[in-house]
Formats: structure tokens, sequence, C-alpha cells
């Protein structure tokens, strides 16, 4: 854990040993949240017969996610004539999909949040819960624009956690990740060469493990693994894809994560990603349509962001 983020860093000559990093990785705490993904609110909302009064009840148990579900609705509904304070309104205005991304977010970055409050060195948490935000809303709205059929939210959650590895990077390799961020890559897969290079493992791979001791599901597991190299992918490349995709999308808006240094990304760079391609193939009417969902969804993201922070 970082104890002094003004002490140089000291970091290994060569990369360490793959039993280190397990062993390393291993050390970290778990998460509840992520052992319990499916809570009960998520279970009602996949109900066609709940009512709003019903699911309001679960979220009025939950001080945290009553907060989160009223800044976001206010936020996002900012044209509305009077603010809403009624947790059913909300859940009205909001619709079940969104209560149901609420409702997944709100525990895992509070536990994420309680997490490196132990840690002394000042990081840019804020930044990494938005970009983590942001890049699962753009993962569901990519995959949305393909003629994939996902009936849970697999979608979502692959974006929410395709960052989890930096987290216990900070944990398991803090003098590596100070080295790290003082890094520049000229893009997203270069500094995963970096991390490679000074850990062994890049933060893709340290993610995907973690998430295997949290017993996740193989395809979530497998996209965060493979999310800046989706080529590479055995499985589920089609998710991987869509991170690596949303990932870039969300920097060229602003949104970079703030725990590397990547050149600013240029207008359209991600078509020319793997990941474009195995998801949309060429520039034909699917990458048309695929574009103009993509528009639509990072024009909302400020408000979104605005009401999950």
């Amino acid at each position: 854990m970082f104890t002094d983020s003004t002490a140089p860093a000291t970091v290994t000559a060569t990369p360490y040993q793959e039993r280190e990093i397990i062993k390393r990785i291993d050390a970290c705490p778990k998460l509840a949240s992520l052992q319990s993904i499916n809570r009960a609110l998520g279970e009602l909302v996949r109900s066609d017969g709940s009512l709003n009064s019903q699911i309001a009840e679960v979220i009025r148990r939950d001080p945290s996610l009553s907060a989160r579900l009223l800044r976001m609705v206010n936020s996002v509904y900012f044209g509305l004539s009077a603010r809403v304070n009624n947790i059913e309104e909300a859940v009205f205005f909001l619709g079940l999909r969104q209560i149901r991304e609420l409702s997944m977010a709100t525990p895992v970055l509070e536990e994420l949040e309680r997490l490196q409050q132990n840690t002394a060195a000042v990081l840019p948490w804020k930044d990494l819960w938005s970009h983590s935000i942001s890049t699962a809303i753009l993962t569901r709205e990519i995959l949305a624009a393909t003629p994939t059929q996902i009936d849970d939210d697999t979608d979502y959650l692959i974006g929410l956690l395709h960052n989890v590895g930096k987290v216990v990077m900070a944990y398991a390799f803090p003098d590596e990740l100070r080295v790290l961020m003082t890094r520049t890559a000229a893009n997203p897969a270069e500094f995963c060469a970096f991390e490679r290079e000074l850990i062994g493992w890049d933060h893709g791979q340290i993610g995907a493990h973690y998430l295997a001791r949290h017993q996740l599901s193989e395809e979530i597991i497998t996209a965060v693994n493979y999310h800046n190299d989706p080529d590479r992918a055995p499985r589920h490349r089609l998710f991987a894809a869509a991170i690596q995709v949303a990932d870039l999308l969300v920097r060229h808006s602003g949104v970079t994560g703030g725990f590397e240094r990547v050149a600013p990304i240029e207008q359209d760079a991600w078509l020319n990603l793997d990941g474009w391609k195995i998801l949309y193939g060429a520039d034909g009417a699917e990458s048309a349509l695929a574009r103009a969902a993509i528009a639509n969804s990072l024009q909302r993201l400020p408000s979104m962001l605005q009401g999950l922070l």
C-alpha cells in the first residue's frame, strides 16, 4: 500500500514471477459487492410485475442509493418544473434500466472508495470512478447497436469493472504504479506494455484474476482480461471489443481516468481499433447506426455522471 506519495519509488529491475504476482493480488481484500452483484433490488427491477412503489421501498432502505438516485434524476431531467424529492417519482422518471444500473454501481463504488481510503497517497480516484461509469454506459450502448442479444447486465458490468485492476495495483504494486503514473503513452495499448514491463501483467490481467477470485462470470472475467487487445480474446470477443471502443470514446470526451498519461484521442480514432472491426466490420450501415447511437450517448454522459458521483 502507498505510504508516502513524495518518496522515490523503488521498482524491480525485471518483472515479477507469476507466482509473486498472484500472491500479491490474492492478498488484496475481497469486495462483498462483487460477490453479491445480484442484490435484492436487481432481482426486483427484473420482474415484470414489480410496481414502482415496491422498488421505491427497497431503495429507501439504502440511504446512499437514495441520495444518488435523487441526484441523478434532478441532474438528468433538469427541465422539470419542480425538483424531485420523492423516491417513487424518481423511479418513474428514470425507468427500470437506469435504476438497475444505479443499484449495481452504487455498492461497488462505495466499497472501492472505502478500499482507497486506506492508501496514504493522493490518487485520482474520482477520475477513475467517472471513467468506469462512463465506460459502462457506452459499452451498453455500443453492444445495443449490434445483433447481440443480452438478457442480463453483463454489458454494463464489464464496462464498470474493466479498470478494477488499477485499484488492485494501488495495493499490490504501489511503487510500480507510482512510476507508471509518470509515463506518457501514445495510446492505452502502449500503457499496458509499460505495465507488463514493470510488473509482468497489465491491469486487465490483474483485474481479471481479482474478479475470478470473486467468482464472477467467465464473460466478465475474459472481457476485462482482453479489453485492450480484444483480437486475442479466446472467447467473448464482442464484449472485450465493446470495452475497448467505449474506453477510447470516453477518453476522447475528456474523461481520462486519471491513472495514466495517454496522448489526446483524435476524432474517429476508434474506427481504426480492432474492437470496432470486431463489432461492426467495414464502415457500412451497421457502423453508421453505431456512430449515431454513440454520439447521442456521449451527449448524455455529463449529466449522468453528475448524478452518480
